[in-house]
């Protein structure tokens, strides 16, 4: 049994009768749901009924199937569940126990523990197989879920009468039921009367066992034991003066003959058995009770096992039932049997798909004939068995059938149609595991699809169906002879009288049993219970539970009530029941479920694969194909065994002593439910409790020599424990594991309802029990599960677990050497045998000379007769399992071609498989031999697994070998052997010393490559290198130290000594040898040159001495002196070669601080040299400073300074230099650009005189100068008069206050517009037309396209601007034109549907809305004429020449209709359709407009009045309220002066903002525009009244003019150039200029009314209110000072206002001899030429004070915000 409870696979019970066991039941007992059972008395077994099955069951039709049937569901919450409330909770520690046993241990995994559960249990196996079995707790954390569906899952139960399983109440029951049987058919006990005493039966079994252990009868006699046996039968002394001559005459009257028939009768039954067997009883009994199945569990291909999951199997024939083919099929010698095969408890569930799972079963010794004559039964209760018709119990199948393994189906449906010997051999064989899973056989799990449920057929008395062509059971002949048949009334089984012994010559008149009957064969078994629902099930076990402990607790006085039932009082309880012998009690047990037909309890990847549980290792559908397990070698499923079972029980249900099969480990999970209580005797006792169990019932043994192979017997522990055999108990509750161990026999029962769920796995320690337990299988002659060795060749080959291991060749090395020298000795007896016999026949026929040439000695195949073949190829396992000891012959097999019988090696010829003598099978005659592997490959495969677990040990004697060979190890051998270690996946012991030694060696080897490997890079990098490899962080100063201890020369040595203590030999120490003898050299050298201080040394020499120290990679105080050298001839070197180079003054100065740092003295000449230089290069770096930052820039002076600091190499600052050369440069470049432009632009050629856009983007650049360069002012000049030309044209186009780019957009726009009104090739006079459709607009690009005349979709065009309809259109009710509501500025919201509406070409007096002013042709003919004499070429030339072409060719083409004396009335609406062309364009055709406007009046009057003459078209547009007049409205007054105080101040400047605007146009329109050239040098100050205003600059539309500040600046007017430029930030230039910017200001240009502003010097003469609170501060005053000091004229004014000793004032600038200008020194730096004096007479000396650069920001700021208001007032001003 796999860990879980079952029982035997055979029914019923001795000596119980229906009636006895109804009356001992429990009256809330429930029946099964499934089975509508009723109970009849005994004596009505003979009458008919309709036919029913052994459970009682009417089978009208077939019943439905599994799938369809759906039960409530099981309420979990009302099991006893781990994790929930109802899980009962586990005792810290039993206080007492029945039979006084020690608890088997109890381990708490923890989390890390539990991830593997075979290293667990390894752990745990030393303490816990001295036990037998232990009990193991999961983490807190692991709970599985409940994956069984309950409203599917139905099963069915077997019945067990607790004093039935008990050996010795068996024993007991049956001898007093042979007894019975033989006196009433003999007459020894008429009416059937056995002997009683004190009104009570007399137990005449333990009479007999009494009698027997005091010597026998005539012991008993002569020492007068009666009373004493009395005593120990439990009478009383009351009797005792009777009780010995009651006993003497009871045992001489029934035990005495019964037991002389005994000694007569028992040899021809036992050889009867023996025949029907097919072997002795001794050793090896019958088979199993049950026949195996025609229909298999599911296997997976022998080959190609799919997934190790059973349930991956189950798919394969849910549609579909197994062929016929897939069943097992009779042997070829099999013959017609005259009984058919028992038929089972109920058939297979669906016919082909999957067998029975636990089917229940009828008499072993009342075979069924056929179904046709079959006989009727009394129905049974649920807890009763099935009563024969002669009142004894139900037995099957006929005759002692061979005995099963446990983990055969409960039971295999038989086809009672197969009658041959075939099946009675595959009967024979079978096993109550389900085997390898069939292909093409499998099953669906419980609720899916299974099928209906099939009662077998059922059964019939066989006195009335019984006739002449039954068969004797003793010569096999039938009743046609003229001798009578006797029919057996508890077996059925016929007997010619003639044929018994003694003869019988008449039937006898009463009830007759046959021999068999009377002696008993030992046969017991469970009988088949109902069919239940979880639910269903646990009801029953409820009620029964609470009806059987109703009234047997006692009374608690505290509680007032029944005491509850406790685990102790369950226990006790059922030892005794199962120990009493009067009181019967039967339960039912759910057991040996198949999980491939009903479901696992666990998820599993093909239900649930997200589930985590489903891959959890200790799942038990897992658990057998762990990778350490080895029945992941088994090529097929085994249904109990590799794949789980589930029990289903209640309280009492029991389980009996065996172990489990192949003696495998096994494990068991409790789901849920109540207390399972479990013993265990350990492996070491094994021996011990089958002596036990053999004293204490010898009789079952005698017939059932594998009665514990059968789970049907108990012991009670207290018998064991007197037998000294050790028993442990535990408790097994829900969520918990019970582990069994191999060998190790157990046994328990269950508490109340529980659902646990088992199965067997095999760690390698397993393999030596699995070899005994198949070993022990043989010697019984039952079948195995599985074949050992197949599972060793195939674990060999690697087939199943991806190749061969350490692990796994470490324990199948010695197992595949058993095997293998058991193989070749059978093979060679045989081979021995063989060639002994048929060498004497050919001896014997040919003469003695004459030898048998045999291929199974490798000799040609000559005569031999046995036919031999050597083939690797898998077969069915019935063609491979022997017929006699049912062992798999996996490796040889004897196969007997006649009968199809095989045998394995060592029954081989022995046992008779067909006619032939022995001689001749040995001889081979019609045999075959064949072997699975030869000697070759069983020799070749043991070695490759052989040496692959040597490996190990290899790789040791390797490592021990170079131990003992050298004393000095080679670290290359060494390490050779560390790798080899490391690649073989096994713990060697030796490894970690061998890995530690090479460690050692090895970090030896790194620190010495320290010293040993040369370093090329010099010390400071070899020092960085090594640093930086080893801290993350500077300032470390532990890492520091650490490093300087590695760099410290005393570890050469110090690892040389090292090298000696390790004892290991490699290159690098002899490289450092070499390195310490090469460093002491270096030492030597190095500190000759350290001593020599005077000498001189050549850079390359030190170098490479220095380098050499270096690669020592060592820290030497030679190395920092030589170093020091080095670095100090380097200096030198590089001081020379700068001498005579222009350096700047921080390469000067890091020069003179690296000299000092490297300890050159201070007088030494090239320090002095550069330290004169640094002085000389700070001075002028000082002056370029002021001039560059100077308020007025002096190019010349400028020059002059870049020319000095090149000229004489002086030290300076590089971007100094640069800032000085950029300035030149843009200077310089500005220059040329400006004269170009000026020559240009005076060219005679027009088309070569520059564009206006090129003019005004260098215009723009210059501006941005600190000064103009030289002519300037006239392409100015220039500017000015081609600007004044683009505003006349502004004024015609009536945009005389937009900014001049504006100009070339109109045209642009007017053009457009033009090119559409002027067409006259697409657009020509037409009749009216209506818009061809009411779509919306097209916008943007689309409205472009379909604007342009060559678009083949634009259709007719309307209105006066001549475009396709779009959005809002209104017709004329005169002309009845189209217009666009655009066009005529008419809202769509004003015009209503009743309107009419009269266009401005019928009637002149309706406005055409304009945005601008149309000029007349003439006009800008005259302004195109002008073009020749501007000096640049403007950018509308070419837009003006197309605006006159185009509107001059439609005035050519109309000028035949402005005829007067040609004009007539029909011409009216040319004349309208030209009209409104012309109206509609933005070029006035005056003579045009009026001559159409006076015609259609003329011909077609609306207006009363002609229409004026019209010499001039404006804009219609309204002007815009303007920001000060919107301030008005919203204060709701007039005046700016009735405002609120809080807004007055935003008026005023509202105010002045238009009155400038309105002064600058008037100046605009009166030409006021320039003013007179300035003369003189270009040089020019920002921010001053000296800057001179830009020559013809017009104060318009590019300016503001702003009122002055201050009491002398009312003339006085501000004015900044206007464009997109006007206000770029200080410093910022155009890249066309210059490369660097950023200490350059733009100038800022102050014009108004020809005047200059005063200097500083006039304000402070005329007394200026700001100067006098200048002067009045002391900052002020020397602010003051500074500014007076720049010039002469200034130095003379400050010497007026504060004396003439104001320069020596603390705070004053120097002037005089402090820094200025000589004769021979301009710049005052200490050097210059004489001619270079008239360059710098006027130069500046500093630039402006805070004061003045803040005053010069709020200034520009001013100015800015005046700009931004003209912007502001210009959106203002109606165009």
């Amino acid at each position: 049994m796999v860990s879980g409870p079952s029982a035997s696979s055979a029914v019923g019970g001795p000596g119980r009768t229906s009636a006895n066991a109804s009356a001992k039941a429990s009256p809330s007992a429930r029946a099964s749901p499934a089975i509508g059972a009723s109970a009849t008395p005994g004596g009505a077994s003979k009458a008919k009924t309709a036919p029913v099955n052994s459970n009682g069951y009417h089978p009208p039709k077939a019943a439905n199937p599994f799938s369809s049937m759906r039960s409530a569901p099981l309420d979990m919450s009302s099991v006893e569940r781990r994790g929930q409330p109802t899980a009962c909770q586990e005792p810290v520690q039993k206080k007492s126990r029945p039979h006084d046993l020690q608890e088997a241990p109890t381990y708490r995994a923890t989390e890390e523990e539990w991830k593997d559960p075979f290293l667990f249990i390894s752990k745990i196996r030393p303490e816990a197989e001295k036990y037998g079995i232990c009990k193991v707790i999961p983490p807190k954390s692991w709970n599985p879920p409940f994956a069984i569906d309950t409203e599917r899952f139905h099963f069915r139960t077997r019945k067990q009468e607790l004093n039935s399983v008990e050996g010795t109440s068996r024993t007991s029951q049956s001898y007093q039921d042979g007894i019975a049987k033989y006196h009433k058919q003999y007459g020894s006990a008429p009416g059937g009367r056995m002997p009683q005493v004190d009104k009570k039966p007399l137990n005449l079994y333990k009479l007999k066992k009494a009698v027997e252990q005091r010597g026998g009868l005539n012991q008993v006699i002569k020492l007068k034991k009666w009373a004493e046996i009395g005593r120990e039968l439990g009478y009383s002394g009351k009797i005792m003066s009777s009780l010995s001559t009651s006993l003497r005459t009871s045992y001489e009257k029934f035990i005495d003959p019964y037991e002389a028939y005994l000694k007569m009768a028992k040899p021809g039954v036992h050889q009867q058995l023996e025949l029907k067997y097919g072997g002795p009883l001794t050793p090896s009994p019958a088979p199993s009770p049950m026949k195996r199945s025609t229909v298999h569990t599911p296997m997976s291909a022998r080959d190609d096992s799919p997934a190790r999951n059973a349930t991956d199997a189950l798919q394969a024939s849910i549609n579909g039932h197994a062929k016929d083919a897939d069943r097992d099929t009779p042997m070829p010698d099999a013959g017609p049997a005259s009984v058919a095969e028992p038929s089972g408890g109920f058939t297979a569930i669906n016919t082909g798909g999957f067998t029975a799972v636990n089917a229940g079963f009828t008499s072993v010794n009342r075979p069924l004939v056929a179904a046709a004559d079959a006989k009727t039964t009394t129905p049974n209760n649920y807890h009763t068995p099935q009563p024969s018709s002669k009142n004894t119990p139900e037995y099957r199948p006929a005759g002692p059938g061979p005995t099963g393994l446990k983990r055969q189906m409960s039971y295999d449906s038989t086809d009672s149609t197969k009658k041959d010997s075939t099946d009675q051999d595959e009967g024979d064989a079978g096993s109550r595991r389900s085997k390898r899973l069939k292909q093409g056989t499998v099953p669906t799990v419980a609720g899916s699809h299974m099928s209906v449920f099939r009662p077998s057929a059922p059964r019939i008395s066989r006195e009335e169906t019984a006739t002449p062509e039954d068969n004797c059971e003793q010569c096999g002949k039938g009743g046609d002879d003229g001798n009578f048949m006797l029919i057996c009334d508890s077996c059925d089984h016929g007997y010619h009288g003639t044929c018994l012994d003694p003869p019988i010559s008449a039937k006898p008149p009463n009830e007759w049993n046959c021999p068999r009957c009377l002696v008993g064969d030992g046969e017991f078994g469970f009988g088949e219970g109902g069919l239940y629902s979880l639910k269903q099930f646990q009801e029953k076990a409820f009620d029964f539970k609470q009806s059987y402990f109703e009234n047997k607790m006692p009374v608690d006085p505290k509680l007032n009530c029944h005491r509850p039932v406790t685990e102790q009082d369950v226990e006790q309880e059922f030892w005794r029941l199962v120990a009493d012998s009067e009181e019967d009690l039967t339960v039912e047990y759910g057991a040996d479920i198949h999980c491939t037909t009903h479901g696992s309890g666990f998820p599993t990847m093909e239900k649930d694969p997200k589930n985590p549980y489903s891959t959890d290792p200790w799942n038990l559908n897992l658990l057998p194909l762990h990778p350490d397990s080895l029945f992941r070698h088994i090529k097929s499923d085994i249904s109990g065994m590799t794949v789980p079972w589930v029990y289903v029980g209640m309280m009492f249900s029991t389980f009996c002593w065996h172990n489990e099969d192949h003696y495998a480990y096994s494990a068991n999970y409790q789901h849920f439910g109540a207390t399972k209580t479990w013993y265990g005797i350990p492996a070491e006792d094994s021996e011990k409790f089958e002596n036990a169990m053999r004293e204490a019932v010898p009789e079952l043994f005698e017939t059932q020599p594998d009665l514990l192979f059968q789970l049907v017997t108990l012991m009670p522990p207290e018998q064991l424990k007197k037998a000294g055999v050790r028993v442990y108990a535990l408790d097994q509750r829900a969520g918990e594991f019970v582990i069994t161990f191999p060998r190790a026999y157990h046994a328990g029962f269950n508490h109340g309802f529980n659902f646990n769920e088992a199965v067997n796995f095999a760690p390698s320690d397993w393999e030596p029990y699995g070899l005994e337990g198949v070993e022990r299988l043989q010697s019984f002659r039952r079948q195995p599960c599985f074949s050992h060795d197949e599972l060793l060749w195939t674990a060999a080959e690697g087939i199943t677990s991806g190749g061969l291991t350490i692990q796994t060749a470490r324990w199948l090395a010695p197992a595949l050497d058993r095997i293998h020298k058991r193989e070749l000795s059978q093979r060679n007896e045989f081979i021995g045998k063989h060639s002994f016999i048929a060498d004497a026949r050919i001896s014997s026929a040919q003469g003695s000379e004459a030898k048998h040439n045999c291929p199974l000695r490798g000799e040609p195949s000559g005569e031999c007769p046995l036919l031999f073949q050597t083939d690797d190829v898998d077969v069915p396992e019935e063609e491979y399992t022997c017929s006699y000891c049912k062992a798999f012959s996996y490796l040889s097999r004897f196969v007997c071609l006649k009968t199809g019988k095989v045998l394995c090696l060592l029954h081989a010829a022995e046992h008779g498989c067909c006619e032939r003598p022995k001689e001749e099978r040995y001889m081979g005659t019609d045999h075959a031999l064949y072997f699975r592997k030869s000697d070759e490959v069983m020799s070749n495969t043991y070695k490759k697994v052989a040496d692959k677990a040597h490996l190990p040990e290899a790789w040791e004697e390797k490592y021990q070998k170079l131990l003992d060979e050298d004393a000095i190890m080679p670290l290359k051998a060494m390490r050779a052997l560390l790798s080899e270690g490391e690649k073989i996946p096994y713990e060697l012991p030796s490894l970690p010393a061998v890995r530690s030694f090479v460690d050692s060696c090895n970090h030896w080897v790194e620190e010495a490559a320290n010293y040993t490997v040369r370093k090329q890079q010099n010390r400071r990098k070899s020092e960085k290198a090594w640093q930086t490899t080893t801290r993350k962080s500077v300032g470390n100063a532990a890492q520091v130290q650490k490093e300087r201890e590695m760099r410290n020369v005393s570890n050469i040595n110090r690892l040389l000594v090292e090298a000696e203590q390790i004892g290991f030999d490699c290159p690098e120490i002899v490289q450092l040898q070499e390195r310490a003898e090469a460093i002491k050299a270096f030492q030597l050298n190095a500190g000759r040159i350290i001593k020599s201080k005077g000498e001189a040394h050549e850079v390359d020499a030190l170098e490479e001495l220095l380098e050499e120290g270096q690669s020592f990679n060592i820290d030497m105080p030679e190395l920092e002196d030589l170093a020091r050298r080095l670095d100090q001839a380097r200096w030198y070197d590089k001081a020379k070669a700068k001498k005579r180079v222009m350096i700047s003054l921080d390469e000067v100065q890091e020069l003179i601080n690296e000299g000092k740092r490297l300890d050159i003295e201070p007088y030494d000449d090239l320090i002095r040299h550069y330290e004169a230089q640094l002085s000389q290069g700070m001075t002028w770096e000082k002056k370029a400073q002021e001039l560059i930052h100077a308020e007025s820039v002096h190019y010349p002076q400028l020059q002059a300074l870049s020319n000095q600091a090149q000229e004489n190499f002086l030290p300076v600052s590089a971007e100094t230099l640069a800032q000085v050369d950029q300035i030149l440069h843009k200077q310089r470049e500005a220059h040329r650009q400006i004269v170009d432009l000026n020559e240009r632009s005076k060219s005679a050629d027009y088309h070569k005189r520059p564009k206006y856009s090129e003019v005004a983007e260098i215009m723009k650049k210059v501006e941005e100068l600190q000064a103009k360069p030289q002519g300037t002012l006239d392409l100015e000049k220039e500017q000015k008069r081609h600007e004044d030309w683009m505003r006349k044209g502004k004024k015609l186009f009536g945009k005389t206050n937009a900014p001049l780019h504006i100009l070339k957009s109109h045209m642009e726009y007017v053009l457009d517009r033009n090119v559409d009104c002027f067409n006259i090739e697409q657009d020509r006079p037409r009749g009216p037309a209506e818009p061809s459709s009411r779509e919306q607009s097209p916008d943007g690009a689309s409205r472009l396209h379909s604007n342009s005349w060559e678009d083949p979709s634009r259709g007719d065009v309307f209105c006066i601007c001549r475009r396709p309809e779009q959005g809002m259109m209104i017709e004329c009710e005169m002309c009845h034109e189209w217009y666009h509501g655009k066009c005529l500025k008419i809202a769509r919201g004003k015009v209503k549907d009743e309107d009419k509406y009269t266009c401005p070409i019928c009637d002149w007096r309706v406005k055409i809305p304009r945005d601008a002013a149309r000029p007349k042709l003439e006009e800008l003919v005259q302004w195109r004429d002008e073009i020749p004499g501007l000096p640049f070429q403007p950018e509308e030339a070419e837009l003006l020449n197309k605006i006159i072409d185009n509107a001059q060719d439609f005035r050519n083409h109309i000028a035949a209709l402005c005829n007067p004396v040609l004009s007539q009335r029909a011409e009216a609406e040319v004349q309208r359709f030209f009209l409104r062309k012309i109206e509609g364009a933005e070029v006035l055709l005056a003579h045009e407009t009026n001559f159409f406007r006076q015609e259609l009046h003329k011909w077609c009057p609306v207006a009363p009045d002609p229409p004026p003459v019209l010499d001039q078209s404006k804009s219609t547009r309204k002007p815009r309220p303007t920001k000060l007049q919107k301030l008005l409205q919203q204060y709701n007054v007039d005046d700016p002066d009735d405002l609120p105080e809080e807004v007055k101040g935003k008026a005023n400047s509202l105010k002045r903002k238009a009155l400038n605007a309105a002064e600058a146009a008037a100046a605009a329109n009166s030409g006021m525009s320039t003013s007179p050239r300035g003369t003189g040098y270009p040089y020019y100050s920002r921010n001053s009244s000296t800057q001179p205003q830009t020559p013809g600059l017009s104060i318009g539309s590019n300016s503001h003019v702003h009122p002055g500040h201050g009491p002398d600046s009312s003339s006085v007017h501000g004015h900044h150039r206007s464009g997109s430029n006007a206000h770029m930030d200080a410093g910022q230039h155009h890249a066309y200029f210059m490369k660097d910017t950023t200490h350059l200001v733009s100038p800022q240009l102050l014009i108004g009314d020809h005047h200059s502003a005063p200097t500083f010097e006039d304000r402070v003469a005329q007394g200026s209110t700001e100067i006098e609170d200048l002067l009045h501060t002391e900052e002020g005053k020397i602010k003051a000072l500074e500014i007076f000091s720049r010039t002469e004229v200034g130095r003379h004014r400050a010497e007026e206002i504060f004396g003439p000793d104001i320069w020596n004032h603390p705070g004053a600038p120097m002037v005089g001899n402090r820094s200025m200008p000589t004769a021979n020194d301009p710049l005052g730096i200490g050097m210059g030429n004489e001619d270079d004096n008239h360059m710098f007479a006027d130069l500046m000396n500093d630039d402006d004070n805070e004061e003045s650069e803040r005053h010069k920001t709020a200034e520009h700021s001013h100015f800015e915000n005046m700009e931004v208001d003209r912007h502001e007032m210009e959106s203002s001003v109606d165009v």
